[in-house]
């Protein structure tokens, strides 16, 4: 009884570990349906109007405010 609850105990801290070494990812759905999707919160240019962004793949992206709709943290 006592290892189960020892093999418990491991696996709930090392998947929380491993939860907090991820960073948050953002979703931003566009006006034409697009749904792009940001490694950590996007960031607002305010003298260009763009919002830039990181995408899964790690490129650097930009895209107008104007374009979009929502902006949601997965």
């Amino acid at each position: 009884m006592k290892r189960i609850s020892m093999a418990v105990v491991t696996a709930v801290a090392l998947s929380l570990g491993l939860a907090a070494c991820g960073g948050s990812q953002y979703i931003l759905s566009t006006k034409e349906g697009r749904m792009l999707v940001s490694d950590g919160k996007p960031q607002l240019d305010e003298k260009t109007g763009m919002y830039k962004l990181k995408d899964a793949d790690g490129k650097a992206t930009m895209v107008p405010k104007a374009d979009i709709v929502q902006i949601m943290e997965r």
